[in-house]
Formats: structure tokens, sequence, C-alpha cells
């Protein structure tokens, strides 16, 4: 009986000690999840007007308008000297890409590997606003192709270039994957090619992934050809502006905590306007301290901050003319 006794116990011992390791290993998950979702809680309202915003050297596109949030992937809230802190989430935007910012994403961001099928891309866009491709099929022998085609929102909010004519070697083919084979769709399928699917013999690009950090996320509703650029609307273009502010060119963030250098601003009100309003407001994140010590800073009566900033790409000629002085 004692022996019965024992053994129950025992039992009951190690049920107890897997549920709890159970729920631990579930608590700790959890845990783990919640530190990669973007916590809305801590999201900083943001309004921009008229910035040509820089990700890297030389990709860059031109924003007319956002309304949106900076949302802190990492800690307890966006920092701007760590772009990959936070996501740039679109309630709604219009923002333009030129051919050759977005040729260089598919360069130096997507078609990067040294497995990729496409080399050496090069867009432009021709006097009847389809868009035009040119490159090299590394997976066949670097074989020259060329594409034409046009550029439509997906129902999913993403944005499709329809392949409409493609040739190799100037002979024309039946079509994108006749050429490429399985080649790209096993390197999306592996994860080597990143904001890039297949459908048909069309591409699919998504923003969200497409773009080098900070990654903006929102849903494409149009997309369409303007003044040489792809125009891309994200939700709706035609929403009115969140809060009134006194400039023309300018970047505003309110609300919760956001950091920047040395300071943390608690309730936010910051706004970065243009020094020169006769031209979009050139910013790059990764050097807005030289803009930011090129400008001047004024305080608002509540403790808010007007940084008065130059723009990224009169820098230099600042210095040069400085220098010849």
């Amino acid at each position: 009986m004692n022996e019965t006794f024992s053994a129950s116990v025992y039992a009951k011992y190690l049920i107890s000690r897997m549920l709890l390791f159970l729920g631990l290993g579930a608590a700790l998950s959890g845990m783990s999840l919640n530190q990669q979702r973007p916590d809305e809680s801590r999201s900083v309202d943001v309004q921009m007007r008229n910035v040509t915003y820089h990700f890297t050297d030389n990709v860059a596109v031109h924003i007319f308008s956002l309304n949106g949030r900076l949302r802190p992937i990492k800690g307890e809230l966006p920092i701007f000297d760590d772009k990959h802190s936070f996501q740039i989430q679109i309630d709604s935007a219009a923002i333009a890409i030129t051919p050759e910012s977005l040729a260089n994403v598919l360069n130096s961001y997507v078609f990067v590997g040294r497995d990729a099928p496409l080399k050496d891309l090069s867009l432009r866009i021709d006097s009847s606003g389809r868009l035009k491709v040119k490159g090299s099929l590394h997976s066949k022998g670097d074989i020259a192709f060329e594409t034409e085609g046009i550029v439509t929102a997906t129902s999913e909010g993403k944005i499709r270039l329809h392949v409409q004519k493609i040739k190799a070697l100037h002979l024309p083919v039946k079509g994108l994957m006749d050429i490429l084979g399985i080649d790209l769709a096993d390197l999306i399928k592996t994860g080597k090619v990143r904001g890039v699917t297949i459908d048909k013999d069309d591409l699919i690009l998504d923003p969200e992934s497409l773009l080098p950090p900070p990654h903006v996320l929102g849903r494409v509703t149009d997309v369409s050809i303007r003044s040489g650029e792809i125009m891309q609307v994200f939700g709706s273009s035609k929403e009115a502006s969140t809060w009134q502010v006194s400039a023309a060119n300018y970047m505003a963030y309110r609300n919760n905590q956001l950091r920047f250098g040395k300071l943390t601003m608690s309730d936010t009100d910051l706004v970065l306007i243009d020094m020169d309003p006769k031209d979009p407001f050139d910013f790059y994140l990764s050097h807005y301290k030289d803009q930011l010590v090129a400008g001047y800073t004024k305080e608002t009566p509540t403790f808010g901050l007007r940084v008065y900033m130059r723009d990224y790409n009169k820098l230099h000629a600042t210095k040069s003319r400085s220098a010849s002085d």
C-alpha cells in the first residue's frame, strides 16, 4: 500500500512538473512573440509632406504626403539612430520612386545573391507609359534580355509588373518563365529573393519587404506612371491632414516617446522643417545629425521642438563654399 501510495504521489509530482514546464515554455514563447511584434500602444504618429526620403546612398523616394505611425519593433520606443528599431506604418500616402532608384533596389537589395537569376538591371519609362526592364539572365549564362510591361496595384495591396513583351538575344520568347524556367520560383520559395513573387509571367513587388530599413508597411491601392516616376498610392491620398503645420516641407512626429541622439522626448511634439522650402525636403536618416548640426532649433511654449534642417543634398555644397572662403 505504501508502494502504491508513493508511486501515485510521484506520478502526480511528475505531472505537475511537466505542466509547470509546459506553462513556462508557453509563457516564454508568448513573451518572445510579443517582443517581435510591433507595440501599437507605443507608436509615434507621423505626418510628412513633400519629402525626398533616402533609404541608402542610391535609393530614395519622393513622399508627397504621408499619414501614419512609427511602430517600435524592438525595445519600447522608436529610435532615430537605429533604423531597425521601427517600421513606418502607412495609413495613407502618395509616394513616387524613379526607375533608377527602383533598379538600384533590385540590383543591390533584391537580386543580390551570387545565384540570383537576374543581374545588372536597368529600368526606364517610355513615351507610352510602359516600364521597360533590361538586364542579364545570370542563370542562363548572362544572356541579355529586355521586357516591356505595365504596373498596376493588386487586390492584396502590392505592385504588379505585367510583362507584355520579352526578348532574349534579340529573339521573342513566350514569357518570363519561359526563359527563367524554375530558377526564380525556386529562389523565391527558399527566401533568397526578398520582396518579389511570381504570378504566371508577372512579377509581384511587395513594398513592405522590397525597400531597405526602415521598412514601410501599408496597402497599395493604386499605381501609375506620372512625370517619369512610378507613383504609389497607399490607402486614400485625399485624406485630410491630421495636424496643421506652418511649413511646406516637413516631417512631424507626435505622441508617446521618441529618441534621437541623447534626447528622449516624452509626449512627442517634434517637427523637422526644411530650411529651403523652394524644393522638397531632402532627408537621409543615416545622416540626420549632419543635417541637424547645419540647422537650428526653436522651442514652442508647450516645450515642443521645431527643428529647421538643411537639405542633405546641400550639405556638401555648403562645406565646399566654406572651404573656398
